[in-house]
């Protein structure tokens, strides 16, 4: 990677703009904390897909930097999962030079594509390019349904103006859904990130959690509205 400085601004509407970097390079994954830090982003990362594909759904990242040569799955694979429940802007890195390469990528869900070696301003300049079209998350703390509220910010959820105590599972599955509004969440994606790899084939775990969120929010929860159930496949919130 080229470290030529180039001037560049890590902050989105008053905050510092947040990015994945996804590689199982341990040198490129540290070099490029270093530089995006200095250039004003907060900077987590993941050497492996599931790993990333946890951190995306716990702490959606403003940007992903994604390698397609990872060590558990390929990054046209974490792209095509992800694709299945956010829309979070990616930018593919890799050593692959192929035209194919690079459209197999973009066909899987990648905003952009990079080549290694890369220089630092044609990155930067990149990261730029794809976060002016995406909108504040900052801008939408609060996600309204007609029973109930969830403030994304402060965790909590009101009905009828009253709190609702969730449990963490509770929460982290009610997250992940709201903040994908309309959107198939799968059961796997939702085992994966609530209870781990371990657990993506106990669909039962979902259904139990799923039945207490509706009576716990829902107006009729034998007839939910916004936490829909997608048989064999997932869950959807409609707000």
């Amino acid at each position: 990677m080229n470290t030529d400085q180039a001037d560049s601004s890590g902050t989105q509407g008053g905050r510092r703009t947040s990015v994945l970097v996804v590689d199982d390079d341990p040198h490129l994954l540290k070099a490029l904390r270093i530089t995006l830090q200095a250039h004003g982003y907060a900077v987590e990362s993941a050497s492996d897909g599931g790993t990333a594909l946890r951190a995306a759904s716990h702490r959606p990242p403003d940007v992903m930097i994604l390698d397609l040569g990872l060590p558990d799955l390929d990054g046209a694979e974490v792209l095509r999962e992800l694709r299945r429940w956010s829309n979070l802007p990616v930018l593919v890195l890799s050593a692959r030079h192929g035209s194919s390469d690079k459209v197999d990528a973009l066909d899987a869900g990648a905003d952009d594509y990079i080549t290694k070696p890369f220089g630092l301003d044609e990155l930067l300049a990149r990261l730029r390019a794809l976060l002016r079209r995406v909108p504040d998350p900052a801008s939408v703390p609060t996600v309204a349904a007609t029973s109930f509220t969830v403030d994304l910010a402060q965790r909590q959820v009101t009905r009828d103006g009253d709190v609702v105590r969730l449990t963490p599972t509770e929460w982290n599955i009610l997250e992940l859904l709201v903040r994908n509004p309309a959107r198939l969440v799968t059961q796997q994606q939702l085992l994966l990130d609530v209870w781990g790899p371990a657990y993506q084939t106990e669909a039962n775990y979902l259904r139990v959690y799923m039945a207490q969120l509706r009576r716990k929010l829902e107006a009729d929860p034998g007839k939910p509205r916004h936490l829909l159930t997608e048989p064999g496949v997932g869950y959807r919130f409609m707000p």
